[in-house]
């Protein structure tokens, strides 16, 4: 594990030359991945693994070309991450959830001409028509199943060959630690979709930033297990480079929605660090067999707060859950809890390398909005439209659009995004502190509050909930009881069978305001 303190000069590497690097400083022979199929790799056999694939997907595509990868959170996607990585390509990850308008949509800003795949995958996911349609804008999709067969018995022997000298074999592509590594797609909760391009720099840092602030909490003989896709920012970086960079195994599954078999895995790899959002962990506790999350010391948890319903939940298996902030942007973490070093409702101390800046808004007595700069920012956005050019962040700095406030102790507490909150009877309402007012009064349920156009007052809150017979004036009541104001009560409540939700496991707001929109509920 680093040391703790962090130096940025330590993660000054491409993506691939930050494996290699950690192989150097772990030992080639230490296990270090695995998933379902319970056959692990070590830095050794995993640098194998990218040497060959990498040398056959470089045929066909260029230095620096954006190459997408749309697989699921598996070995195959990492050794064809870092693989594509190795020869100068970039890895465009694609989230295969999004539906073919925002997949084509993510194509055209990222210019991916080949996307790569597995037949297998693509099967069982129910992926033929997005495939089909993504051939349409006349792009090439290449099939792992095809890249392995093609594979001689010359091409494993160059593979083996090219794996004790990887660095030096990276080095032919001539890409440096500010290249651009990896294109993450996103329209964060609210917005067009954008493409997020993080360096080998930015990616490593992060990584390297949790090993120096999670000093003494994290050994090399934990074993992380990560469910969450690592075509978004939370599941690549945490639930995947924390351990490889910092030599922990991490042990991947495919998705998050598998409540009975993601608790089943955790117990029979010996799991003992779980990352996960609050919406997974409550069916993951639910769903467990006795015996299956014991081994668990501490669930990493982002995306969405945690209720304190799930809290309970996971209290009884002995784990204590600790919150995290972050941004696809920052690649992502900016903070997290540490279990000697938490305070409940926050998220964290920031991490080493950090700084921040925190401008006033109007309506609001308490924290601000929260800008951030370190060597984790990403190189900058690729638009939609856009002729390609990657726009940085103004200064390095990055406008996260959160109201947030830092208490004396260097807490960092998130009070909502600065789109979700709205102005009723003059007052600012945080929509944030509503869901979480809606949480408290129906813990077992989703909540989500949005904000519609009000002929008469502007704005018009509505609760979306999957609670059957959900009532306004229940959480009237409620609010009344907790100390609010009769503006913060949502005007409307519709009842859904279910809260739509990201890939992430986050709240899908835009799906959700449209179905609000949509049904004109009334008061």
């Amino acid at each position: 594990m680093p040391a703790a303190t962090f130096d940025p000069a330590s993660a000054r590497h491409s993506l691939f030359g930050a494996l290699v690097d950690a192989a150097r400083r772990n030992g080639r022979r230490s296990i270090i991945l695995e998933d379902p199929e319970r056959s692990p790799l070590t830095y050794d056999r995993l640098l194998i693994a990218c040497m060959a694939l990498g040398r056959k997907l470089a045929v066909g595509t260029e230095r620096g070309e954006r190459v997408g990868v749309m697989l699921p959170s598996i070995q195959a996607a990492v050794v064809t991450m870092f693989g594509l990585s190795a020869r100068g390509r970039v890895p465009a990850m694609l989230n295969f959830t999004a539906g073919i308008k925002n997949l084509r949509s993510a194509c055209e800003t990222g210019e991916v001409r080949t996307i790569v795949t597995a037949r297998r995958f693509v099967e069982q996911a129910k992926l033929d028509e997005v495939i089909e349609a993504l051939r349409e804008g006349g792009r090439r999709i290449v099939y792992l199943e095809d890249v392995r067969a093609s594979l001689t018995s010359l091409d494993k022997l160059i593979a083996v060959a090219e794996s004790r000298v990887p660095g030096l074999v990276h080095s032919r592509y001539g890409v440096r630690p500010d290249d651009p590594a990896v294109i993450l797609f996103t329209s964060g909760t609210e917005g067009q979709p954008k493409g997020v391009v993080l360096t080998g720099a930015n990616l490593a840092s992060n990584a390297l930033q949790i090993g120096a602030h999670a000093v003494g909490a994290l050994t090399r003989a934990d074993i992380l297990f990560n469910p969450l896709p690592i075509f978004h920012a939370f599941g690549l970086t945490a639930g995947l480079l924390v351990g490889l960079l910092n030599g922990m195994k991490v042990v991947l599954y495919p998705s998050p929605l598998h409540a009975k078999q993601v608790p089943k895995l955790i117990g029979e790899t010996g799991a003992t660090i779980l990352f996960s959002t609050d919406t997974f962990l409550q069916s993951y506790a639910r769903a467990a067999d006795p015996g299956d999350l014991t081994r668990v010391r501490y669930v990493i948890a982002g995306a969405e707060r945690v209720k304190d319903a799930t809290r309970a939940l996971w209290d009884a298996f002995g784990a204590t859950i600790l919150e995290g902030y972050g941004a696809t942007e920052c690649s992502p973490i900016i903070s997290v809890n540490l279990p000697e070093q938490h305070k409940p409702g926050s998220v964290g101390r920031l991490l080493p390398a950090i700084e921040t800046r925190i401008e006033p808004v109007a309506g609001i007595s308490e924290g601000g909005r929260l800008s951030v700069r370190g060597p984790n920012v990403m190189a900058g956005i690729l638009h939609h439209g856009g002729p390609g050019a990657i726009e940085p962040p103004p200064g390095g700095w990055h406008d996260t659009g959160d109201i947030v406030d830092i208490d004396a102790d260097g807490y960092l507490f998130i009070k909502g995004r600065a789109k979700r909150f709205a102005k009723i009877g003059g007052e600012m309402i945080s929509l944030a502190a509503l869901d979480a007012l809606a949480a408290d009064l129906w813990p077992e349920h989703q909540h989500v509050v949005v904000s519609l156009p009000d002929p008469r007052k502007g704005e018009q809150l509505v609760l979306v909930t999957d609670k059957l017979g959900a009532e306004r004036d229940a959480l009237r009541a409620h609010a009344k009881a907790q100390g609010f104001s009769e503006l913060w009560a949502p005007r409307a409540v519709l009842v859904v069978e279910t809260v739509p939700l990201l890939g992430s496991g986050k709240i899908d707001f835009v799906a959700a305001g449209e179905m609000a929109q949509a049904a004109r509920v009334e008061p």
